[in-house]
């Protein structure tokens, strides 16, 4: 079994979203001085690979640390959209185009290649999007997820609609700022995206794996 690490590096310079703040990482105690070391983090919940949760948009939604340990892990499969125009819409017929891997997957993962504009302005725009009717179709197949190697599974300004579908049915996450996508389309994997379990968490920072046989 092979792992690949699919998590951005949390750093003070890393992109957040427009009008988050960055994290800030300060030590509070040194091995010179304290004989041991630690950190202070100061960051907002959806800073770099992170998942949110129903609770991000939905006033009475589940939270993090209300979803079971399996909700964060199960059978991907990937979608390459790499060769997709800017801005496309991803329709359910690419989806489904996919075959039995589809339809036996937990988690859909998209590959757009935007994580090659990361800290880059460009990282913000231009990157392909599921519409309503594939964002409809994961929630009627009883799909547990979605990632993305991009800031957002909404186009970055607008209603967050395609969010607001998927996150509706309360046991579903989504994954964003995915990372180390190098894989074909309709290529599987077991996917693990742990994030961090705190109180009434809306989203968390994510250590996100695939295991690849």
């Amino acid at each position: 079994m092979k792992y690949i690490d699919l998590t951005h590096t949390i750093s003070e310079s890393m992109p957040v979203y427009p009008g988050t703040e960055k994290p800030t990482l300060n030590k509070a105690n040194t091995i010179e001085k304290d004989g041991f070391c630690e950190t202070i983090l100061n960051m907002y919940s959806h800073t770099g690979t992170h998942t949110d949760a129903p609770a991000h948009l939905y006033k009475n939604g589940k939270s993090l640390d209300e979803f079971e340990a399996s909700a964060f892990c199960g059978t991907a499969v990937v979608l390459d959209c790499t060769a997709l125009p800017e801005n496309a819409r991803i329709g359910k017929e690419m989806l489904l185009s996919l075959g039995e891997a589809f339809e036996k997957a937990d988690f859909l993962i998209l590959k757009t290649g935007w994580e090659k504009y990361w800290n880059e302005d460009k990282y913000f725009g231009g990157f392909p999007c599921i519409d309503l009717e594939a964002a409809e179709l994961l929630v009627k197949r009883g799909k547990k997820g979605i990632g993305v190697d991009a800031i957002s599974i909404d186009p970055v300004g607008v209603p967050l609609d395609v969010h607001k579908t998927v996150l509706a049915s309360d046991n579903f996450i989504i994954v964003e700022n995915l990372c180390n996508l190098d894989f074909k389309n309709g290529d599987t994997f077991e996917f693990f995206a742990l994030p961090l379990r705190f109180e009434n968490a809306d989203g968390a920072p994510t250590r996100a794996i695939a295991a690849v046989k």
